[in-house]
């Protein structure tokens, strides 16, 4: 990514709405928005192999894990508004487990980058599964849309959800409801 080709486009921006990119209020804001979209997009450069390193341990466990209320910022591609919201991610080991925070950061790889909700959730599932190759994995994203609440329908109070589950988590009835029935009656912290 070029920081002044972005700064650049940032001005013609300003200037196409009508702004004068050389008022006091607005002068370094080409450069404030070029660091923030390589910041809001560093997912594009990151790899789920990077986050995770050597954050896989051999365990004999075949018990549900299962982390609450990963928040998250992403840019939907429509309209490069964000979408921010929560992500619960859960798996049943097969031998294999992954440190905890290594989740936060798959989350992360998935949402820094211009993305759509649908499929962000069916990524982090997929490559959890990839990894740790576990009986099972679900992941449930709720999430607001500033592209439905700032324009268009604005609706400020809806919001989204969205699932991804894979392997027992779609194929046995029991292990879903307990993972959907863990994420809706555990309080939040």
């Amino acid at each position: 990514m070029s920081e002044q080709n972005t700064e650049d486009l940032i001005r013609n921006l300003l200037l196409n709405l009508g702004e004068d990119p050389d008022r006091e209020g607005l002068l370094r804001t080409p450069g404030r928005v070029a660091r923030a979209y390589e910041e809001l997009t560093q997912g594009m450069r990151t790899s789920v192999a990077e986050v995770v390193g050597e954050g896989v341990f051999h365990e004999d466990c075949s018990e549900m894990v299962l982390v609450k209320d990963i928040e998250f910022y992403s840019l939907c591609e429509h309209h490069l508004l964000p979408f921010y919201g929560r992500v619960h991610v859960a798996y049943i080991p097969d031998g294999k487990i992954v440190g905890l925070s290594k989740l936060a950061r798959i989350v992360d790889v998935f949402a820094r980058r211009f993305q759509v909700q649908e499929r962000m959730t069916a990524q982090i599932a997929e490559s959890i599964q990839e990894v740790l190759a576990p009986k099972g994995v679900g992941v449930v994203a709720d999430a607001a849309h500033l592209c439905m609440m700032m324009r268009g329908v604005q609706k400020q109070n809806s919001s989204t959800l969205t699932s991804c589950l894979l392997g027992s988590f779609r194929s046995d009835p029991r292990t879903r409801a307990e993972f959907l029935g863990l994420v809706r009656s555990m309080p939040t912290g």
